[in-house]
């Protein structure tokens, strides 16, 4: 008898080229992270959205209250299904004024911004990528951010966090 070696998931390349210009996942609660799950077809993308912002914020989230933290919470842009994607442009567009004060952190201060733009581009303007969210977020006070959430074909959810000061 032969025995099989076990399946390892391999994170696609689009997963790692993203963790690499923003972050592997963490709880850090500064910086960036990104998340990959599976997400049930039913199951909405702020709800995952939600669980994996309160992830990453960590132990602050309770130190500081989830009022502070829910405060500044609001979607910012949402794809329309009839919109070319261009994750870049669509960041780059974003009107809120508290969410496109760190859009350039994430499109241009980051290290080696045209990979991480490219990355960006990659994930979430696949014809796969069938959903796109972008959520404003912070502490109230000092620390603000984005979350960009999207769902996949075949029930895959990413997101990429961004909290600064």
């Amino acid at each position: 008898m032969t025995s099989h070696p076990a399946r390892v998931q391999v994170k696609p390349s689009y997963v790692t080229d993203l963790e690499a210009a923003y972050g592997a996942p963490s709880q850090v609660g500064f910086g960036s992270a990104v998340f990959r799950a599976d997400m049930d077809p039913g199951k909405d993308l702020e709800q995952g959205a939600l669980e994996y912002y309160q992830y990453f914020v960590g132990d602050l989230w309770a130190r500081w209250g989830e009022d502070a933290w829910m405060g500044p919470w609001k979607e910012v842009y949402a794809r329309e299904a009839d919109t070319n994607p261009d994750i870049v442009a669509e960041l780059r567009g974003i009107t809120d004024f508290d969410a496109k004060q760190s859009v350039p952190m994430i499109l241009d201060v980051v290290q080696n911004a045209e990979a991480a733009r490219q990355a960006l581009a990659t994930a979430y303007d696949d014809p796969a990528a069938t959903e796109l969210r972008v959520y404003n977020l912070g502490d109230g006070g000092a620390m603000s951010g984005l979350l960009v959430a999207g769902r996949r074909d075949g029930g895959e959810a990413l997101y990429l966090v961004f909290l600064m000061d």
